[in-house]
């Protein structure tokens, strides 16, 4: 299991922009895709983006064309860069690392977006 250590969110306009990061630390064992997911309260997590250990991506419908998802994998970071946001977007983000036999979470940080 690794350690994740979300930063970025906080509050933007609809139609700005942030850019969430996520360190990874604390396992020795390799670690293969990474991604972020969000949650509202009251709905059930949904996958925002996810990137494989060679930079291959996947997005939901709801953010292609205007979020970014990349690693730098000598760091163990993903990020995730969010464009034209828009009020629905608005959830805690999570990143996730994923190893042979674990998936590993982080703590989650809040995006709100205003109208």
């Amino acid at each position: 299991q690794v350690q994740l250590v979300e930063s970025g969110g906080g509050l933007v306009e609809s139609g700005g922009s942030l850019s969430l990061s996520c360190a990874a630390s604390g396992s020795r064992f390799r670690i293969n895709g990474m991604g972020w997911y969000r949650r509202v309260p009251g709905k059930q997590r949904e996958l925002v983006a996810t990137i494989t250990s060679d930079s291959t991506t996947n997005y939901a419908d709801s953010v292609k064309g205007r979020f970014t998802i990349s690693r730098d994998n000598a760091k163990n970071t993903v990020y995730l860069q969010m464009n034209s946001l828009k009020p629905e977007d608005t959830a805690v983000y999570y990143c996730t690392a994923d190893q042979p036999t674990f998936r590993s979470w982080g703590q989650g940080t809040q995006v709100t977006v205003s109208s």
